[in-house]
């Protein structure tokens, strides 16, 4: 921006028993071109501090937080934010690598429309890294409760090299306007993990604000290594989750719709498909997660 002074950029990310991978993170964002940034490294609970490593690295402007206990994906990134400095707070996982141009990019939308309130970059991942995970979110289908991303799984030809605006910004990367923070809120941390992207997307939208995929930021996410792709853990979050995400964001067709379509079709071939592969503890994680959501009130913080 001509005659105004760079913003100031908050770099969020979470570490868990992951120091080596953080590390990997850290020493990537030393390549980045825009240097008005602070990173903060929101340790949840990790068996080992990792202060000491990470300090030894001398990377200029970054602290860790230690937290005592795993406050999960929502409550460390919101405990990361009440702690940042920046005019924009950019979220980002431990286990991504950034490029060069990462910032500048992502800045550059907010400069245009001030109707923006977060900008995503396109996501590929590291191990595939002409393969693309995120190049913007598709509508949600508010009668199945199911996401998918532009682009996903698709070889880069650059056939998702047009920036626009987007239904969902994602939790692996996104940067958003201290503004929206202050008004909208933070993440919603009942989610802990996953459809929290979805649900804080949507109350972003719903203040007015827009969401931008942008196709010239680039960003290399190792997927899954936090969670594992099948994990029972995985499984419990992802069922309790969507349905809160329903019961949150849909009227009484939609959610009716949707219960209908879940009891009659995700039920039980999820239920045939545990029990057929001998996975008990999935299938006992599927359960609670159904069962989660008699038991608690959908707007209660915990």
């Amino acid at each position: 921006m001509p005659h105004q002074p760079l913003p100031f950029i908050s770099i969020v990310t979470l570490n868990y028993n992951q120091t080596p991978i953080t590390i990997d993170f850290l020493k990537s964002t030393e390549l980045l071109k825009f240097r008005n940034f602070e990173t903060l490294v929101c340790d949840m609970g990790s068996n080992i501090d990792p202060t000491e490593e990470i300090n030894a690295l001398n990377i200029p402007n970054t602290r860790v937080l230690r937290s005592e206990e795993n406050l999960g994906f929502t409550g460390g990134n919101n405990w990361g934010m009440r702690q940042a400095k920046g005019d924009y707070v950019f979220i980002v996982n431990n286990d991504t690598e950034v490029t060069p141009d990462l910032l500048d990019e992502l800045l550059a939308p907010f400069y245009n429309d001030p109707t923006i309130g977060v900008t995503s970059p396109k996501i590929r991942f590291y191990h595939h890294p002409n393969v693309i995970q995120y190049a913007g979110f598709n509508e949600i289908n508010v009668f199945t409760g199911r996401a998918s991303a532009v682009g996903s799984k698709e070889e880069d030809k650059g056939q998702h090299d047009t920036s626009g605006y987007t239904h969902g910004a994602h939790g692996c990367a996104m940067l958003v306007k201290r503004e929206v923070i202050d008004k909208v809120g933070m993440f919603p941390e009942k989610f802990f993990i996953y459809y929290e992207e979805w649900d804080w997307s949507s109350r972003i939208k719903k203040a007015g604000y827009k969401i931008y995929y942008q196709a010239t930021a680039l960003i290399y996410h190792k997927e899954s290594i936090t969670m594992g792709k099948q994990s029972a853990i995985k499984v419990y979050y992802h069922t309790r989750n969507r349905i809160l995400y329903m019961r949150r964001n849909s009227n009484v067709w939609q959610f009716l719709c949707f219960s209908l379509f879940f009891a009659f079709l995700t039920f039980p071939k999820t239920v045939l498909r545990f029990i057929t592969s001998g996975q008990k503890e999935h299938l006992k994680s599927f359960w609670k997660g159904i069962a989660w959501n008699f038991t608690t009130s959908k707007y209660s913080p915990t």
